[in-house]
């Protein structure tokens, strides 16, 4: 009787373990287990970043999701916020260092620009003064009122999420030195 519980005992805990995986505060990316082979769409670091689609100033439509295999930098930013011109800098250096740069699982890194003007010749004016030389810029120039920024509850520019190969949050609100800090530790190279 006594080692019958003992073995059951025991298989019970050595199946428990196999479920258990401590978080560890030090990770670029979420822990998976077995259990969950999708990650749930939504806003929280580890949550799949929610789809945009909006168009670049040429009226091509660019989506988030056609830069999975690549770390992406989803920016928040619009040509008359102040706080945004001056944190432009440091994102045109993270996009020139990093964009050829090999991660764990990311070919490159690339900038994802939504606009929250509502002049298109503000924004384009914007993008080459400040040389936002990346492809992806989009807008519905629609202000604060843009689906992207409801969606992603922006109140408050400039305001940015990293997102893996996956697409996946893995940081949020990334400014200056800390952005590129932070791509420097990603990077495999």
């Amino acid at each position: 009787m006594k080692l019958n519980f003992l073995i059951i005992a025991s298989a019970i805990a050595i199946l428990g373990f196999g479920f258990y995986q401590p978080m560890n505060n030090t990770s670029t990316t979420p822990i998976r287990n077995s259990i969950q082979t999708e990650p749930s769409i939504g806003l929280g670091l580890g949550n799949r970043a929610p789809e945009i689609n909006l168009k670049n100033p040429d009226g091509k439509l660019i989506a988030l999701s056609s830069l999975r295999g690549k770390m992406v930098l989803l920016d928040f930013w619009a040509s008359w916020c102040g706080p945004c011109r001056m944190e432009n800098p440091y994102v045109v250096s993270a996009f020139n260092q990093y964009k050829d740069k090999k991660y764990q699982n990311a070919k490159g890194f690339t900038v994802y620009s939504v606009s929250l003007d509502m002049d298109p010749n503000a924004w384009k004016r914007g993008i080459e003064k400040d040389k936002l030389v990346w492809e992806n810029h989009v807008s519905d120039l629609k202000g604060w009122n843009s689906e992207a920024a409801q969606r992603y509850q922006v109140n408050g520019i400039p305001y940015n999420l990293l997102l893996n190969e996956e697409g996946i949050i893995i940081r949020k609100n990334l400014r200056g030195e800390e952005l590129l800090k932070t791509l420097e530790k990603l990077s495999a190279n």
